[in-house]
């Protein structure tokens, strides 16, 4: 399949009961494989994102260990800040000794646990020097990937008034991270996407930090979903939590179910009284994971070698055939709703390039590209895909033409001037008789 802004007060939408029956500020659901969004109420609005601000953090820390700037056993010694924050209760966090080292992977299980908030400043202090040059690669890479209505303003996900006045530089000192659900679950599919090893940890229900020193704290994971935790879904591995003030409760989850694999992004989930809670967001992620599962299935839509009945063929210029034949080069699978699949419609687009006037010029050989297929829903009502492909499949020639020899292209310019002639002479003698 081919495929800012400075926030110091709570602005949420109202929260009013969707077609599921959540309650949200804003929700998505996106089929982890293809990234075709399956459900989203107020997808684009930006929001506060807490803690799923961490997914980015995690996306660079896993880019850098991939690149080899930095490396598993490579130690991290603390300072002033990130011993201040650490030591702060009130916030999730494994408390850092002021004149401790700890591995970038001791701090990084810390983070994908228990989200604990000095371990990614550690992290991005490893990565950037500072956590200021590290939310400038933060907003970078949210360009690079195409993330919309973003702004990163520190690497936890807290509020900056959080930071004990330490907050990196040129940011607010009330400012928090923001942005859509779209954006979030477009994040959350990128990391699974080139770095599907985050589930090795984001699956841990419990592990000890430090364990079997002086230093040892049980880290329960704040995915309660996972198993054998309160709230526990079958299939789900991760992905990351946040609560802030501003953001609310807010979850993006994943979980499989056979050969399916979906993400669900919630914001500011509330129950019927309007209350957020950690409940809310996991029973609206439920509920989202049960439309999921329940109501989509992986449909083949066309298969491989399909030609077009009023478009079977293109006209060939200078070969030694007259046409040549096309068809769609794979097959066109697609997650969609299981009552959906007559209302989905394939379109061919040629490539103009290529493509004149319905013909394409020899030598031609087996198998060239010369379009593609799109799949339409009649009614319009489709969502599309969370990274702006369409479904569909390469359209190819399914034979070689050669180009024609000299004689036979002279011999066939002097046809066409006799066929011209001919056609003119006719229609001059007919229009005698009219």
């Amino acid at each position: 399949m081919m495929l800012w802004m400075t926030v110091g007060v709570n602005t949420h939408v109202a929260n009013a009961e969707s077609s599921l029956g959540i309650h949200v500020d804003g929700a998505i659901l996106v089929d982890a494989d293809s990234g075709k969004v399956l459900y989203e109420e107020n997808a684009d609005k930006p929001l506060g994102i807490a803690s799923m601000t961490k997914m980015m953090t995690e996306y660079l820390m896993f880019e850098a260990l991939e690149e080899g700037t930095i490396s598993w056993d490579q130690e991290y010694r603390v300072n002033g800040y990130t011993y201040a924050v650490s030591q702060d209760r009130r916030l999730s966090n494994v408390p850092l000794r002021r004149d401790g080292t700890y591995t970038i992977r001791e701090l990084y299980e810390a983070v994908a646990i228990y989200s604990a908030n000095a371990a990614t400043i550690a992290i991005a202090e490893t990565i950037a020097g500072t956590e200021a040059e590290f939310v400038k690669l933060m907003n970078a890479k949210a360009e690079e990937l195409g993330l919309k209505d973003y702004k990163f303003v520190n690497s936890s996900g807290l509020n900056n008034k959080e930071l004990q006045g330490m907050h990196p530089a040129g940011t607010g000192e009330n400012d928090e991270n923001v942005m859509p659900a779209r954006s979030v679950a477009k994040l959350g599919y990128q990391l699974l996407k080139d770095y599907p090893e985050v589930l090795d940890t984001t699956k841990i229900s419990r592990k000890l930090f430090r364990e079997g020193t002086d230093d040892e704290i049980k880290m329960d994971n704040w995915n309660f979903m996972l198993p054998g935790l309160v709230y526990e879904y079958e299939g789900v591995d991760g992905l990351k939590t946040g609560t802030t003030e501003f953001a609310g409760h807010c979850f993006t989850g994943t979980a499989t179910r056979g050969d399916k694999r979906v993400i669900a992004v919630v914001m500011n989930a509330v129950d019927t009284k309007g209350v957020g809670s950690y409940q809310a967001r996991f029973d609206a992620t439920r509920s989202l994971f049960d439309y999921g599962f329940s109501q989509f299935t992986e449909a083949e839509l066309l298969p491989a070698g399909h030609q077009f009945k009023k478009q079977e063929s293109l006209g060939v210029i200078k070969g030694k055939e007259k046409k040549v034949g096309i068809a769609t080069k794979e097959p066109v699978s697609m997650m969609i709703r299981n009552s959906d699949k007559k209302d989905y419609e394939p379109q061919l687009v040629l490539d103009e390039k290529l493509v004149k006037d319905g013909k394409v010029q020899a030598p031609i050989k087996k198998g060239t590209v010369i379009g593609h297929v799109k799949f339409v829903k009649k009614d319009g009502s489709d969502y599309g895909f969370i990274d702006g492909q369409t479904a569909g499949t390469e359209v190819v020639t399914t034979e070689e033409v050669k180009k024609a020899g000299w004689f036979s292209l002279t011999m066939g310019a002097i046809g066409d001037f006799f066929a011209s002639a001919w056609k003119s002479s006719t229609g001059f003698v007919k229009g005698l008789f009219d």
